[in-house]
């Protein structure tokens, strides 16, 4: 019971310093992508709950959908043209903070009526905070703080423009790369048979996408990637297709994952058999004829539409399953690129070598 107090406390000085971070370091992208991350979680928390008529779902889907509407317009036409040039500026920020919370007091107040019980914190439970459990977690707080100012950075409006520029080439729910794999691809996948290993490759590339996924998963590594070789000549992978492929299944250079001055790729070495090689190279012939897409539905719903809808770590998870070469369970869609070395508790993985750039 102690416990579950403890922790109940710690929660509520989380979402405090988050607020109190947004605040102070909240620019246009990081608020707007706030908003967003609550919409699509009350999207899909309605949606899964039990107990709810379709009609009260759809209700408050498009509620949800009114009020994140109503908060992006806020906070990009009135609230951030006000920066630096009116003193109500920092009264707007605290309202757009208020305005984050409307979808809780939405669910507070349906979830009620439906006499089900609501067991998301009030904001006076979030508030209520004494200073002694603030000085207990002072630690987690400063990091969080500095975690909030590395947003900032990593969250620009560069970031932003260049991943929502490049949404309407994806697709989760239909296969959109068929065949970006060439014949010379295969030939060399097929010349590695003789080396009894696969290459997990694990980088940490600096894509606009990947800085602001680092700010949710708090890893500095963010993709993962499957070589035949260990000079890393047939490296592939789920990815965005870098502007040239489709997003999909492809093939990668390790000049693709230079896209920051500090980014660094790290590869380890799996043992496997010649049989299980070939059982690799036959599934992606088999992906790469039927075709492929990026998830980006997955990355928050965790969830494929088709069998071939993937992002990175999902797909070689996958990979490892299919030849029976996974070293630990998890659901795919769970699966984050780093799993594959912190849960790897038995040493399977051998660590080969670093490249830096």
């Amino acid at each position: 019971m102690n416990d579950l107090l403890h922790q109940y406390k710690i929660s509520r000085t989380m979402s405090l310093v988050l607020l109190i971070g947004l605040f102070m370091f909240g620019n246009l992208p990081i608020m707007i992508l706030a908003y967003c991350y609550v919409a699509l979680m009350f999207f899909i928390r309605t949606w899964m709950k039990i107990g709810f008529k379709k009609r009260v779902k759809i209700s408050l889907t498009v509620i949800y959908g009114f009020v994140l509407a109503l908060q992006i317009v806020f906070t990009a036409a009135i609230l951030f043209p006000m920066h630096h040039v009116n003193l109500l500026y920092y009264p707007g920020k605290i309202f757009a903070l208020v305005l984050l919370g409307i979808p809780f007091f939405i669910e507070r107040f349906t979830t009620t009526n439906n006499g089900t019980e609501f067991y998301m914190p009030t904001i006076e439970d979030v508030t209520a905070i004494s200073f002694e459990e603030l000085r207990d977690n002072s630690q987690r707080i400063k990091t969080m703080m500095q975690s909030m100012s590395n947003m900032k950075e990593s969250v620009s409006m560069d970031h932003m423009k260049t991943v929502l520029e490049d949404l309407p080439r994806h697709s989760s729910t239909r296969y959109i790369n068929h065949g970006s794999l060439t014949d010379y691809y295969f030939e060399k996948a097929n010349a590695s048979l003789d080396d009894n290993h696969i290459y997990l490759v694990v980088s940490n590339t600096g894509s606009p996408a990947s800085e602001i996924i680092s700010q949710f998963t708090q890893k500095q590594y963010n993709h993962v990637s499957l070589s035949f070789d260990r000079n890393l000549n047939t490296i592939i992978s789920y990815n965005g297709g870098n502007n040239v492929y489709p997003p999909g299944m492809n093939a990668e250079v390790v000049e693709y994952f230079h896209q920051k001055a500090d980014a660094s790729v790290l590869i380890y070495s799996l043992p496997v058999t010649r049989k299980q090689k070939q059982l690799l190279i036959d599934k992606i012939v088999e992906i790469n004829q039927e075709g492929s897409a990026y998830n980006l539905v997955g990355l928050v719903a965790k969830h494929s539409f088709r069998p071939n809808i993937m992002f990175c770590s999902q797909f070689v998870y996958k990979m490892l399953k299919i030849a029976g070469l996974e070293f630990f369970e998890k659901s795919a869609g769970e699966v984050r690129p780093t799993d594959f070395i912190e849960l790897d508790y038995y040493k399977k993985l051998a660590f080969e070598y670093e490249i830096k750039f």
